[in-house]
Protein backbone atom coordinates (compact mmCIF):
# COMPACT_ATOMS: atom_id res chain seq x y z
CA UNK A 1 0.00 0.00 0.00
CA UNK A 2 1.31 3.68 -0.63
CA UNK A 3 2.56 5.56 1.97
CA UNK A 4 -0.11 8.33 1.45
CA UNK A 5 -2.51 5.60 2.26
CA UNK A 6 -0.40 4.33 5.01
CA UNK A 7 -0.04 7.40 7.22
CA UNK A 8 -3.82 8.45 6.74
CA UNK A 9 -5.94 6.04 7.55
CA UNK A 10 -3.48 4.33 10.12
CA UNK A 11 -1.71 5.57 13.45
CA UNK A 12 1.56 5.93 12.11
CA UNK A 13 3.64 9.53 13.03
CA UNK A 14 3.40 12.42 11.22
CA UNK A 15 3.96 12.77 7.51
CA UNK A 16 7.85 13.21 6.59
CA UNK A 17 7.34 17.21 5.50
CA UNK A 18 6.48 17.98 9.12
CA UNK A 19 9.80 16.03 10.30
CA UNK A 20 11.00 19.67 11.19
CA UNK A 21 7.72 20.46 12.84
CA UNK A 22 9.02 21.67 16.80
CA UNK A 23 7.62 20.09 19.87
CA UNK A 24 4.35 19.29 20.64
CA UNK A 25 3.84 22.13 22.86
CA UNK A 26 3.59 24.08 19.45
CA UNK A 27 -0.45 24.86 18.01
CA UNK A 28 -1.48 21.75 16.48
CA UNK A 29 -4.15 22.17 13.98
CA UNK A 30 -5.56 20.89 10.76
CA UNK A 31 -6.19 22.69 7.52
CA UNK A 32 -8.90 21.38 5.27
CA UNK A 33 -8.74 22.49 1.91
CA UNK A 34 -10.90 22.26 -0.85
CA UNK A 35 -7.89 20.75 -3.89
CA UNK A 36 -4.73 21.11 -2.55
CA UNK A 37 -1.82 21.30 -3.67
CA UNK A 38 -3.48 24.02 -6.72
CA UNK A 39 -2.67 25.82 -9.54
CA UNK A 40 -4.63 28.60 -8.99
CA UNK A 41 -4.05 28.57 -5.09
CA UNK A 42 -0.99 28.90 -4.39
CA UNK A 43 -1.54 31.18 -1.47
CA UNK A 44 -2.67 28.12 0.13
CA UNK A 45 0.79 26.51 0.24
CA UNK A 46 2.58 29.80 1.03
CA UNK A 47 0.27 30.63 4.10
CA UNK A 48 0.92 27.20 5.15
CA UNK A 49 4.65 26.94 5.20
CA UNK A 50 4.82 30.40 6.53
CA UNK A 51 2.97 29.36 9.76
CA UNK A 52 5.37 26.24 9.70
CA UNK A 53 7.91 28.73 10.25
CA UNK A 54 6.68 30.51 12.77
CA UNK A 55 6.21 27.00 14.81
CA UNK A 56 2.69 25.75 14.09
CA UNK A 57 2.60 22.52 12.99
CA UNK A 58 0.10 22.22 10.47
CA UNK A 59 -1.51 19.10 8.97
CA UNK A 60 -3.45 18.90 5.73
CA UNK A 61 -5.89 17.55 4.21
CA UNK A 62 -7.78 18.11 0.87
CA UNK A 63 -11.07 17.29 -0.33
CA UNK A 64 -9.50 16.21 -3.77
CA UNK A 65 -6.52 15.02 -5.41
CA UNK A 66 -3.80 17.85 -6.85
CA UNK A 67 -5.26 19.76 -10.55
CA UNK A 68 -2.17 18.21 -11.74
CA UNK A 69 -0.45 14.87 -12.98
CA UNK A 70 2.64 14.45 -10.14
CA UNK A 71 5.35 15.02 -12.27
CA UNK A 72 3.46 18.24 -12.64
CA UNK A 73 3.98 19.30 -9.63
CA UNK A 74 6.93 21.25 -8.43
CA UNK A 75 9.09 19.54 -5.78
CA UNK A 76 7.34 21.68 -2.90
CA UNK A 77 4.02 20.66 -3.77
CA UNK A 78 5.00 17.07 -4.40
CA UNK A 79 6.14 16.97 -0.50
CA UNK A 80 2.78 18.18 0.37
CA UNK A 81 0.69 16.56 -1.78
CA UNK A 82 2.58 12.94 -0.47
CA UNK A 83 1.77 14.04 3.12
CA UNK A 84 -1.33 15.62 2.64
CA UNK A 85 -4.63 13.06 3.74
CA UNK A 86 -7.45 13.18 0.82
CA UNK A 87 -10.66 12.60 1.39
CA UNK A 88 -11.33 11.09 -2.10
CA UNK A 89 -8.74 8.86 -3.28
CA UNK A 90 -6.02 10.50 -5.49
CA UNK A 91 -5.44 8.66 -8.63
CA UNK A 92 -2.58 6.86 -9.59
CA UNK A 93 -1.20 10.46 -11.96
CA UNK A 94 -2.02 12.39 -8.53
CA UNK A 95 0.72 10.46 -6.56
CA UNK A 96 2.96 7.88 -7.37
CA UNK A 97 2.78 3.99 -6.53
CA UNK A 98 -0.84 4.98 -6.29
CA UNK A 99 -3.56 2.35 -6.79
CA UNK A 100 -7.17 4.18 -6.66
CA UNK A 101 -9.20 0.98 -6.21
CA UNK A 102 -6.95 0.19 -3.21
CA UNK A 103 -7.55 3.65 -2.25
CA UNK A 104 -10.91 3.51 -2.30
CA UNK A 105 -11.11 0.15 -0.18
CA UNK A 106 -9.09 1.85 2.38
CA UNK A 107 -11.26 4.38 2.70
CA UNK A 108 -14.44 2.81 2.71
CA UNK A 109 -12.55 0.03 5.42
CA UNK A 110 -11.88 3.43 7.48
CA UNK A 111 -15.71 4.51 7.13
CA UNK A 112 -17.12 1.39 8.78
CA UNK A 113 -14.29 1.31 11.62
CA UNK A 114 -15.22 4.71 12.36
CA UNK A 115 -19.16 4.03 11.83
CA UNK A 116 -18.59 0.67 14.26
CA UNK A 117 -16.82 2.07 16.76
CA UNK A 118 -18.76 5.37 17.17
CA UNK A 119 -22.26 4.95 16.00
CA UNK A 120 -23.85 7.75 18.30
CA UNK A 121 -21.46 10.11 16.02
CA UNK A 122 -22.18 8.72 12.68
CA UNK A 123 -26.08 8.65 13.56
CA UNK A 124 -26.07 12.36 14.67
CA UNK A 125 -23.64 13.28 11.86
CA UNK A 126 -26.48 11.61 9.11
CA UNK A 127 -29.41 13.27 10.52
CA UNK A 128 -27.78 16.74 10.79
CA UNK A 129 -26.54 16.38 7.21
CA UNK A 130 -30.18 15.63 6.79
CA UNK A 131 -31.90 18.09 8.42
CA UNK A 132 -29.77 21.31 6.34
CA UNK A 133 -32.20 23.37 4.68
CA UNK A 134 -34.03 21.87 1.71
CA UNK A 135 -32.27 23.02 -1.26
CA UNK A 136 -30.46 21.50 -4.70
CA UNK A 137 -28.44 19.44 -3.29
CA UNK A 138 -29.25 15.92 -3.29
CA UNK A 139 -29.30 13.31 -0.84
CA UNK A 140 -26.92 11.00 -2.28
CA UNK A 141 -24.56 14.25 -1.73
CA UNK A 142 -25.29 14.99 1.81
CA UNK A 143 -24.29 11.36 2.72
CA UNK A 144 -21.19 11.98 0.67
CA UNK A 145 -19.96 15.06 2.82
CA UNK A 146 -21.17 13.27 5.56
CA UNK A 147 -18.73 10.19 4.94
CA UNK A 148 -15.79 12.73 4.19
CA UNK A 149 -16.59 14.10 8.04
CA UNK A 150 -16.24 11.24 9.20
CA UNK A 151 -13.04 10.21 7.78
CA UNK A 152 -11.99 14.00 8.67
CA UNK A 153 -12.30 13.22 12.22
CA UNK A 154 -11.08 10.02 12.42
CA UNK A 155 -7.92 11.33 11.17
CA UNK A 156 -7.76 14.50 13.26
CA UNK A 157 -8.33 12.45 16.38
CA UNK A 158 -5.60 10.00 15.53
CA UNK A 159 -2.97 12.82 15.03
CA UNK A 160 -4.22 14.51 18.22
CA UNK A 161 -5.47 17.37 16.23
CA UNK A 162 -8.17 19.45 18.27
CA UNK A 163 -8.96 22.45 15.78
CA UNK A 164 -9.86 22.76 12.48
CA UNK A 165 -9.36 25.53 9.79
CA UNK A 166 -10.98 25.73 6.28
CA UNK A 167 -10.63 28.89 3.27
CA UNK A 168 -14.03 29.00 1.48
CA UNK A 169 -17.60 28.58 2.37
CA UNK A 170 -18.53 26.07 -0.64
CA UNK A 171 -18.35 22.51 -0.34
CA UNK A 172 -15.40 22.07 1.53
CA UNK A 173 -16.53 24.07 4.49
CA UNK A 174 -19.67 22.14 4.42
CA UNK A 175 -17.48 18.88 5.18
CA UNK A 176 -16.30 21.08 8.00
CA UNK A 177 -19.61 22.03 9.48
CA UNK A 178 -20.65 18.37 9.95
CA UNK A 179 -16.78 17.43 10.85
CA UNK A 180 -17.38 19.80 14.24
CA UNK A 181 -21.04 18.38 14.74
CA UNK A 182 -20.34 14.98 14.57
CA UNK A 183 -16.59 15.03 16.25
CA UNK A 184 -17.27 17.94 18.78
CA UNK A 185 -14.53 19.51 16.96
CA UNK A 186 -14.21 23.58 16.77
CA UNK A 187 -13.39 25.05 13.58
CA UNK A 188 -12.52 28.51 11.80
CA UNK A 189 -13.48 29.59 8.40
CA UNK A 190 -11.78 32.08 5.71
CA UNK A 191 -13.74 33.38 3.87
CA UNK A 192 -13.04 34.68 -0.01
CA UNK A 193 -16.80 34.92 -1.41
CA UNK A 194 -18.16 36.01 -4.02
CA UNK A 195 -19.49 33.06 -5.28
CA UNK A 196 -21.08 31.76 -1.82
CA UNK A 197 -22.36 35.40 -1.28
CA UNK A 198 -24.61 35.04 -4.42
CA UNK A 199 -26.42 31.85 -3.48
CA UNK A 200 -25.94 31.76 0.32
CA UNK A 201 -28.82 29.22 0.60
CA UNK A 202 -27.55 26.47 -1.28
CA UNK A 203 -23.96 26.38 0.62
CA UNK A 204 -25.67 27.04 3.81
CA UNK A 205 -23.77 29.76 4.58
CA UNK A 206 -25.73 31.20 7.52
CA UNK A 207 -25.26 27.94 8.94
CA UNK A 208 -21.30 27.80 8.82
CA UNK A 209 -20.96 31.32 9.50
CA UNK A 210 -22.97 30.66 13.42
CA UNK A 211 -21.04 26.81 13.42
CA UNK A 212 -17.67 28.72 13.22
CA UNK A 213 -15.25 29.54 16.33
CA UNK A 214 -14.38 32.42 14.75
CA UNK A 215 -14.60 34.02 11.14
CA UNK A 216 -11.73 35.68 8.95
CA UNK A 217 -12.36 38.02 6.42
CA UNK A 218 -9.92 38.98 3.64
CA UNK A 219 -11.73 42.41 2.90
CA UNK A 220 -14.17 44.79 4.39
CA UNK A 221 -16.25 44.08 1.41
CA UNK A 222 -16.29 40.40 2.34
CA UNK A 223 -17.05 41.37 6.16
CA UNK A 224 -20.26 43.23 4.66
CA UNK A 225 -21.46 40.45 3.58
CA UNK A 226 -20.78 37.78 6.36
CA UNK A 227 -22.50 40.69 8.87
CA UNK A 228 -25.62 40.67 5.93
CA UNK A 229 -26.29 37.20 6.25
CA UNK A 230 -25.43 36.89 9.77
CA UNK A 231 -25.25 40.15 11.81
CA UNK A 232 -24.76 38.50 15.08
CA UNK A 233 -21.18 37.08 14.10
CA UNK A 234 -20.50 40.48 13.90
CA UNK A 235 -18.02 40.09 17.46
CA UNK A 236 -16.07 36.91 16.11
CA UNK A 237 -15.43 38.11 12.65
CA UNK A 238 -12.32 39.62 11.58
CA UNK A 239 -10.75 41.20 8.76
CA UNK A 240 -7.44 39.01 7.85
CA UNK A 241 -6.05 40.47 4.18
CA UNK A 242 -4.21 38.13 2.46
CA UNK A 243 -0.43 38.93 0.80
CA UNK A 244 2.50 38.41 -1.02
CA UNK A 245 5.63 37.33 -0.29
CA UNK A 246 8.43 39.89 0.86
CA UNK A 247 10.75 38.65 -1.80
CA UNK A 248 8.64 40.52 -4.80
CA UNK A 249 8.93 43.37 -3.26
CA UNK A 250 12.44 43.07 -2.68
CA UNK A 251 13.51 42.13 -5.70
CA UNK A 252 14.80 44.46 -8.66
CA UNK A 253 12.06 45.30 -11.28
CA UNK A 254 12.92 44.40 -14.56
CA UNK A 255 14.38 46.38 -17.21
CA UNK A 256 11.52 47.42 -19.83
CA UNK A 257 12.62 48.74 -23.39
CA UNK A 258 12.32 52.32 -24.14
CA UNK A 259 10.10 53.45 -26.88
CA UNK A 260 11.34 54.98 -29.84
CA UNK A 261 9.55 56.54 -32.69
CA UNK A 262 11.36 54.16 -34.96
CA UNK A 263 10.82 51.07 -33.55
CA UNK A 264 8.16 50.77 -31.21
CA UNK A 265 8.63 48.05 -28.42
CA UNK A 266 6.55 45.22 -28.27
CA UNK A 267 4.46 45.87 -25.23
CA UNK A 268 2.64 42.72 -23.30
CA UNK A 269 -0.93 43.15 -22.05
CA UNK A 270 -1.14 40.43 -19.44
CA UNK A 271 -3.80 38.54 -17.65
CA UNK A 272 -3.90 35.42 -15.19
CA UNK A 273 -6.50 33.45 -14.04
CA UNK A 274 -9.22 30.86 -15.03
CA UNK A 275 -11.10 30.90 -18.36
CA UNK A 276 -14.22 31.19 -16.93
CA UNK A 277 -16.63 33.62 -17.66
CA UNK A 278 -17.16 35.55 -14.39
CA UNK A 279 -13.30 36.75 -15.25
CA UNK A 280 -14.08 38.92 -17.98
CA UNK A 281 -11.86 37.39 -20.40
CA UNK A 282 -14.40 38.10 -23.20
CA UNK A 283 -14.72 41.58 -22.40
CA UNK A 284 -10.75 42.46 -22.19
CA UNK A 285 -10.58 40.21 -25.93
CA UNK A 286 -13.22 42.94 -27.70
CA UNK A 287 -11.19 45.97 -25.32
CA UNK A 288 -8.36 44.49 -26.81
CA UNK A 289 -9.36 44.73 -30.55
CA UNK A 290 -11.09 48.45 -30.06
CA UNK A 291 -7.29 49.86 -29.64
CA UNK A 292 -6.29 52.56 -31.57
CA UNK A 293 -2.92 50.44 -32.57
CA UNK A 294 -2.19 47.06 -31.87
CA UNK A 295 0.50 46.50 -34.49
CA UNK A 296 3.26 46.68 -31.32
CA UNK A 297 0.89 44.84 -28.40
CA UNK A 298 1.12 41.33 -27.68
CA UNK A 299 -2.15 39.76 -25.34
CA UNK A 300 -0.81 36.89 -22.81
CA UNK A 301 -3.28 34.76 -21.26
CA UNK A 302 -1.94 32.56 -18.28
CA UNK A 303 -4.48 29.78 -17.17
CA UNK A 304 -6.81 27.18 -18.89
CA UNK A 305 -10.57 26.54 -18.29
CA UNK A 306 -13.57 25.64 -19.80
CA UNK A 307 -14.34 28.65 -22.20
CA UNK A 308 -10.36 28.35 -23.35
CA UNK A 309 -11.94 27.07 -27.36
CA UNK A 310 -15.15 29.98 -27.37
CA UNK A 311 -12.81 32.44 -26.04
CA UNK A 312 -9.82 31.75 -29.19
CA UNK A 313 -12.94 31.71 -31.57
CA UNK A 314 -13.93 35.01 -30.34
CA UNK A 315 -10.61 36.83 -30.88
CA UNK A 316 -10.26 34.77 -34.40
CA UNK A 317 -13.60 36.52 -34.73
CA UNK A 318 -12.37 39.76 -33.86
CA UNK A 319 -9.63 39.37 -36.22
CA UNK A 320 -6.85 39.58 -33.54
CA UNK A 321 -6.13 35.95 -32.81
CA UNK A 322 -2.44 36.80 -34.78
CA UNK A 323 -2.11 39.26 -31.64
CA UNK A 324 -3.63 36.82 -28.48
CA UNK A 325 -1.16 34.50 -26.99
CA UNK A 326 -2.77 31.49 -24.83
CA UNK A 327 0.17 30.33 -22.57
CA UNK A 328 -1.97 27.50 -20.86
CA UNK A 329 -1.94 27.12 -17.00
CA UNK A 330 1.66 27.93 -15.63
CA UNK A 331 3.13 26.78 -12.34
CA UNK A 332 3.56 30.09 -9.98
CA UNK A 333 7.15 30.15 -10.22
CA UNK A 334 6.85 30.32 -13.70
CA UNK A 335 3.42 32.55 -13.89
CA UNK A 336 5.74 35.10 -11.93
CA UNK A 337 8.50 35.16 -14.51
CA UNK A 338 6.01 36.11 -16.98
CA UNK A 339 4.23 38.75 -15.07
CA UNK A 340 7.90 40.49 -14.19
CA UNK A 341 7.62 41.40 -17.76
CA UNK A 342 4.57 42.06 -18.56
CA UNK A 343 4.06 46.20 -19.47
CA UNK A 344 0.15 46.08 -18.13
CA UNK A 345 -1.83 43.67 -16.44
CA UNK A 346 -5.45 43.50 -16.88
CA UNK A 347 -8.10 41.79 -14.83
CA UNK A 348 -11.38 42.20 -16.42
CA UNK A 349 -13.37 40.28 -13.77
CA UNK A 350 -17.08 40.05 -13.03
CA UNK A 351 -16.58 38.27 -9.47
CA UNK A 352 -13.82 38.44 -7.32
CA UNK A 353 -12.69 37.60 -3.91
CA UNK A 354 -10.03 40.52 -3.51
CA UNK A 355 -7.30 38.58 -6.25
CA UNK A 356 -3.34 37.70 -5.06
CA UNK A 357 -2.66 37.60 -8.82
CA UNK A 358 -3.33 41.99 -8.57
CA UNK A 359 -1.09 41.93 -5.11
CA UNK A 360 1.60 39.85 -6.70
CA UNK A 361 1.53 42.22 -10.25
CA UNK A 362 1.92 45.36 -7.74
CA UNK A 363 4.51 44.04 -5.86
CA UNK A 364 6.49 42.94 -9.67
CA UNK A 365 5.95 47.07 -10.13
CA UNK A 366 3.55 46.25 -13.00
CA UNK A 367 0.87 48.89 -13.74
CA UNK A 368 -2.41 47.26 -13.24
CA UNK A 369 -6.49 47.79 -14.59
CA UNK A 370 -8.94 45.96 -13.17
CA UNK A 371 -13.03 46.52 -12.50
CA UNK A 372 -15.29 48.02 -9.79
CA UNK A 373 -16.62 44.92 -7.74
CA UNK A 374 -15.76 43.45 -4.23
CA UNK A 375 -12.86 44.04 -2.61
CA UNK A 376 -10.76 45.37 -5.58
CA UNK A 377 -11.21 48.90 -4.62
CA UNK A 378 -9.75 48.76 -0.83
CA UNK A 379 -6.46 47.40 -2.94
CA UNK A 380 -6.79 49.98 -6.22
CA UNK A 381 -7.39 53.45 -5.56
CA UNK A 382 -8.28 53.88 -9.51
CA UNK A 383 -6.28 57.19 -10.52
CA UNK A 384 -3.78 56.46 -7.40
CA UNK A 385 -1.62 53.47 -8.05
CA UNK A 386 -3.76 52.17 -10.84
CA UNK A 387 -7.14 51.68 -12.75
CA UNK A 388 -10.31 50.74 -12.51
CA UNK A 389 -13.42 50.93 -14.72
CA UNK A 390 -16.93 49.35 -14.06
CA UNK A 391 -17.31 45.71 -14.92
CA UNK A 392 -18.71 44.53 -18.59
CA UNK A 393 -17.73 48.09 -19.65
CA UNK A 394 -15.60 47.24 -22.91
CA UNK A 395 -15.26 51.24 -23.89
CA UNK A 396 -14.11 52.43 -20.01
CA UNK A 397 -11.70 49.44 -20.36
CA UNK A 398 -10.20 50.03 -23.91
CA UNK A 399 -10.10 53.56 -23.07
CA UNK A 400 -8.00 52.45 -19.64
CA UNK A 401 -5.64 50.40 -21.50
CA UNK A 402 -4.61 52.96 -23.85
CA UNK A 403 -4.50 55.74 -21.75
CA UNK A 404 -1.86 53.37 -20.07
CA UNK A 405 -0.11 52.50 -23.30
CA UNK A 406 0.10 55.98 -24.30
CA UNK A 407 1.95 57.18 -21.45
CA UNK A 408 5.04 55.29 -20.03
CA UNK A 409 5.36 57.78 -17.48
CA UNK A 410 1.47 56.88 -15.90
CA UNK A 411 2.63 53.54 -16.26
CA UNK A 412 5.70 54.05 -13.85
CA UNK A 413 3.55 56.17 -11.47
CA UNK A 414 1.31 54.30 -11.00
CA UNK A 415 3.15 51.28 -10.46
CA UNK A 416 5.40 52.74 -8.19
CA UNK A 417 3.00 53.57 -5.73
CA UNK A 418 1.27 50.49 -6.17
CA UNK A 419 4.40 48.65 -4.69
CA UNK A 420 3.99 51.32 -1.96
CA UNK A 421 0.49 50.14 -0.96
CA UNK A 422 1.27 46.29 -1.06
CA UNK A 423 4.03 46.74 1.25
CA UNK A 424 2.55 48.54 3.47
CA UNK A 425 -0.92 46.42 3.54
CA UNK A 426 -0.60 43.06 1.59
CA UNK A 427 2.72 41.82 2.81
CA UNK A 428 2.53 38.37 3.41
CA UNK A 429 4.29 37.86 6.69
CA UNK A 430 2.96 41.33 8.11
CA UNK A 431 -0.20 39.87 7.53
CA UNK A 432 0.27 36.64 8.84
CA UNK A 433 0.81 38.30 12.27
CA UNK A 434 -2.83 38.08 13.37
CA UNK A 435 -3.62 35.25 11.77
CA UNK A 436 -1.31 33.37 14.34
CA UNK A 437 -1.89 34.79 16.57
CA UNK A 438 -5.63 34.06 16.33
CA UNK A 439 -5.24 30.27 15.50
CA UNK A 440 -2.96 30.05 18.57
CA UNK A 441 -5.40 31.14 20.39
CA UNK A 442 -7.56 28.89 18.71
CA UNK A 443 -5.65 25.91 19.17
CA UNK A 444 -4.80 25.97 22.68
CA UNK A 445 -8.30 26.58 23.86
CA UNK A 446 -9.43 23.39 21.96
CA UNK A 447 -6.75 21.63 23.68
CA UNK A 448 -7.69 22.44 27.10
CA UNK A 449 -11.42 21.86 25.75
CA UNK A 450 -10.49 18.33 24.69
CA UNK A 451 -8.18 17.58 27.39
CA UNK A 452 -9.40 19.68 30.37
Amino acid sequence: MAYYTDHTLTDRAAPTSHAHAPAATQPRLAYLLSTYPAISHTFFLREIVALRARGFQIFTASVNPPDRAWEQLPAEEQQEAAATFYLKPPRASSLPGTSRNRALLARISALLAATLAHPVLALRGIRLALALPRNATSVPLRLAYWAEAMLLGRWMRRHSLNHLHVHFGGPVATVALLTSAIWRIPWSLTLHGPTEFHDQSTFWLREKILSATRIFAISDYTRSQILRIAPEAGEKTFVLRLGVQPTLLQQPLPGRQASTPEIPPLLQILCTGRLVADKGQGILLRAFAALTSRDHLRLVFLGDGPDRLVLQAQAQALGIASAVEWAGALDHASTLRRLAHADLFVLASFAEGLPVALMEAMALGVPCISTYIAGIPELIASGENGLLVPAGNVAALAAAMQQMLDSPQLRQTLSARARETVAADYNLEKNLTPLAAHLTDLATAAGVARHG
